[in-house]
């Protein structure tokens, strides 16, 4: 337990017969997803700091959390996911959008797809561009090498010291030696690291995996800080309201077995509770728009117009492929036998599907003409299903899941009511632009393409999904429209930038406008939306915003 002090005597709630707590931390971190555990970690490396850590889930004791392919057992588990939904998306024909988000220690890096992708270096020029300094690619740089125990060793691109094993995918499966054979017949080189000096190319994903199990921001970054006497990890301990002296975060108010607890911050309180849920804290507490906070009766601490808005997700299309040959993994789920093999290959071996999760090949590449870097990337499953994390199909089959990394749509992540247990509106705006249309149909016709060619055809049997018949543009924006879904990226809601900028939320220290001793650290921060997976650059900010708040506090 950390050493804390108390700033009061306990207050009970006659009419609940609650019990409020009040102690005291240096530190009041919010969210122990991927930002939050890394935060634990390097604060509490320094002995005089005490630190709280509040998880709102339980702990990572769900054992498929720590087995790659139990990515499908818990998309969809009410323990470990948030299982959060949109509103009815206008341009989607109306559907609600399933949105998965982490609910346990690692958050969202202890249910992911366990795929390491940095993003372009043009992404991170951009922020420092619309006048966020220090966030150029060179300047994070450095941490992504720092947060890396890559198996491949150091370079320039590259660390292998870092608490972040990233794994090869060692079994080559023919399906995706296919495909990128099937890429360079169109001109799109092979490329054996999407996070080297190119992104352009094809190849196999490197994961967030050490030696067959998932190495998770809780393995990686928590579990070696769990015995350090200045670190408390309160999990269950739902986050609900920020409290404030004048303009300056105090500390934070949390629900935990029954009880509402009030914790004070003595240096600072961080938000890492994700693009979601840290920009409803914030307008729980009475930072953000006002006329949304009086909506709900909620006092307007400071006003801040882009809480919760500026929202960008990454939507997938799942082209889907009957396969000629009985290789792929729904074969191999379809029979005890196989079965069996499966878990006896991971026993004894760490290796097979069990240990690679989903996804196994991507492609980063330019779809439209105009592009002049990467605008599509594609994640390759050796199976096929309805949606992520779905039961596979009862054939043999495989998936080129397709996305537009850029999108140009906006939405929002708005309060629903002024309680804190209530989950937020949230709304992507999906395919609400031309390019974002055109740019999803251009890598559906660009998965087609694929697989026509001399390499991947032999594998193919026939178009299961969007199906040979579809064959106009409007046809193929109908079925993205009807099928289409997150790949699990929400960001940019706690939008980081300079004053001038009338929906900036934090500055480049990732401080709250208006507001002292407070900081928002997750993946809401992004002004943009990096070019690929996000759980990477989030550990990035993480550790960029460790050393910010020990050299410059809020």
């Amino acid at each position: 337990m950390a050493q804390i002090q108390s700033v009061g005597p306990p207050q009970r709630h006659a009419a609940e017969g609650r019990v409020m707590t009040v102690a005291s931390y240096d530190y009041v971190i919010v969210g122990a997803g991927t930002a939050g555990c890394v935060l634990a970690n390097r604060l509490s490396f320094d002995p005089a700091n005490s630190i709280l850590l509040l998880e709102a889930g339980p702990r990572d004791r769900y054992p498929w959390i720590h087995i790659p392919i139990g990515y499908a057992k818990t998309m969809f588990h009410p323990t470990v996911n948030w299982r959060f939904y949109t509103e009815p998306e206008p341009h989607m024909n109306g559907r609600r959008v399933y949105w998965p988000r982490g609910r346990t220690l690692g958050g969202s890096s202890s249910i992911n797809g366990l795929i390491y992708i940095r993003g372009q270096r043009e992404d991170y020029d951009h922020w420092a561009a619309l006048g966020n300094p220090g966030w150029r690619y060179d300047d994070v740089l450095p941490y992504f090498r720092k947060l890396e125990h890559n198996v491949r060793g150091a370079s320039a691109f590259h660390g292998d010291e870092g608490p972040l094993w990233v794994s090869d995918i060692e079994a080559r499966h023919p399906l995706i030696d296919a495909f990128i054979g099937a890429a360079a017949e169109l001109g799109i080189p092979p490329n054996r690291d999407f996070n080297g000096a190119a992104q352009e190319g094809a190849g196999y994903y490197q994961l967030t995996t050490r030696r067959g199990f998932r190495c998770s921001a809780a393995t990686a970054y928590l579990r070696p800080a769990r015995s350090r006497a200045n670190l408390d990890v309160q999990t269950d301990a739902h986050a609900t309201r920020i409290t404030f002296d004048d303009s300056r975060a105090s500390g934070v108010v949390y629900r935990r077995a029954g009880r509402e607890i009030v914790v004070a911050a003595r240096r600072e309180v961080i938000l890492a509770a994700g693009a979601l849920q840290s920009p409803q804290l914030l307008q729980l507490s009475g930072v953000g728009p006002p006329e949304l906070l009086q909506r709900f009766g909620i006092k307007v601490v400071h006003s801040l117009a882009g809480v919760g808005e500026n929202l960008q997700d990454h939507l997938q299309a799942r082209a889907i492929f009957r396969c000629t040959r009985p290789i792929t993994t729904n074969d191999a789920l379809r029979t005890w036998r196989g079965k069996v093999g499966i878990g006896l290959d991971f026993i004894l071996h760490r290796r097979g599907p069990m240990a690679v999760g989903i996804n196994q090949g991507g492609l980063f590449a330019r779809a439209l003409p105009a592009s002049l870097r990467p605008d599509v990337q594609f994640h390759v499953a050796t199976l096929s299903s309805d949606m992520a994390g779905s039961a596979v199909h009862p054939f043999s089959g495989f998936t080129m899941s397709v996305c537009q990394l850029r999108p140009d749509a906006r939405g929002f992540v708005r309060i629903a009511s002024n309680d804190a247990l209530a989950p937020p509106i949230m709304q992507a705006n999906y395919l609400s632009s031309d390019r974002d249309r055109a740019t999803l149909i251009a890598a559906i016709r660009l998965a087609r393409k694929l697989a026509a060619t001399r390499a991947l055809a032999p594998f193919v049997a026939g178009e299961y999904r969007p199906g040979a018949d579809v064959t106009t543009d409007e046809g193929l924006l109908e079925f993205a429209k009807n099928t289409g879904g997150t790949i699990f990226h929400p960001s940019g809601t706690t939008k980081m930038g300079p004053r001038s900028d009338p929906y900036a939320v934090v500055d480049a220290e990732l401080r709250v406008h208006g507001c002292s001793a407070l900081r928002v650290v997750d993946c809401g921060i992004m002004p943009t939306l990096v070019s690929g997976n996000t759980n990477a650059p989030v550990l990035m900010i993480a550790e960029k915003a460790a050393d910010m708040i020990v050299a410059r506090p809020a």
